[in-house]
């Protein structure tokens, strides 16, 4: 099914081929550095604060002197292991609370449905900050907060999905055979609504993203002396005044490009998705002729 995402167009490689190596290069990037070149991220030296970039500092330093190179690559690592994490959770719990409720129908169903709503219609990021503040520098309540708001929008999906499969023919066949619901569930629903769960998840990793820096830059994430993009952003506010640019550019430029680049990958996904699923139906259309 996803065999297109990657077509070469006439013109070179196509969009998605290059956001996925943009991805693979940057996860590459945040994983070897850091093991290669480990910088304590405790200990500073002011002799070597805002150095600018050079053969010795690509990326220059910080305020306490700490290798930027190093420093973003470490925060990159943090930041994409909170992200991940909180897709993954975020995709598991919005597919199989709303796959059981779906199934279920009736007031199980309506029920789910009104407290989805309920949490959609809270301001996302508020609630998480109330939550982390409570708290403070822990990456365990950062994603257990993220994933508690997080998961509505598979939820959404998955429910919408679920919704068209229930009245399928295999789905009555297989009750009509003796199947219970959760042999269904495993065995149709899961598997159906597998595809649009795993678009859901590659697109809420770069929004997990934005929200874990905005939490760390605005002081209620991960403590300043642990290295993540947020706190990279925040520290980088008094050396722009200063006139130390890097600072800011090189972890910004790392956030916006890596986001932009898995943000293209899920709405290929999404159009890859829906031109198969157009397929499938005009598949069963004319076998029903």
């Amino acid at each position: 099914m996803f065999k297109h995402l990657f077509t070469p167009r006439s013109s070179g490689l196509s969009l998605a081929w290059i956001s996925v190596i943009t991805i693979v290069v940057i996860v590459v990037y945040a994983i070897i550095v850091p093991i290669v070149l480990p910088e304590d991220q405790t200990t500073v030296n002011f002799a070597n604060a805002y150095s600018p970039p050079s053969s010795d500092y690509w990326f220059g330093t910080d305020s306490g002197g700490h290798d930027l190179f190093v420093r973003t690559a470490q925060a990159l690592r943090i930041s994409l292991i909170i992200a991940v994490i909180t897709a993954i959770f975020s995709a598991i719990i919005g597919t199989l609370i709303e796959v059981t409720a779906a199934l279920a129908d009736g007031f199980l169903d309506r029920l789910t449905m009104r407290f989805v709503d309920g949490m959609n219609a809270l301001p996302h990021l508020i609630l998480v900050l109330v939550v982390v503040s409570l708290f403070k520098g822990s990456a365990t309540a950062i994603v257990l907060a993220l994933v508690a708001t997080h998961w509505i929008p598979i939820a959404r999906i998955t429910r919408a999905q679920v919704l068209t499969m229930r009245h399928s023919d295999y789905i009555q066949a297989a009750y009509l055979g003796g199947r219970g619901h959760r042999w269904v569930i495993g065995h149709h629903l899961v598997p159906g609504v597998l595809s649009q769960s795993v678009v859901g998840l590659v697109l809420l990793v770069p929004h997990a993203i934005w929200h874990e820096s905005t939490l760390s830059f605005l002081d209620v994430g991960l403590p300043a002396h642990r290295a993540a993009l947020g706190t990279l952003l925040r520290g980088a506010q008094g050396g722009v005044l200063l006139g130390s640019w890097w600072i800011l550019v090189f972890p910004a430029l790392f956030l916006v490009v890596f986001c932009l680049a898995v943000s293209h990958v899920g709405h290929s996904l999404v159009s890859v998705v829906n031109d198969y699923g157009r397929r499938e139906d005009l598949a069963d259309a004319s076998h029903s002729e």
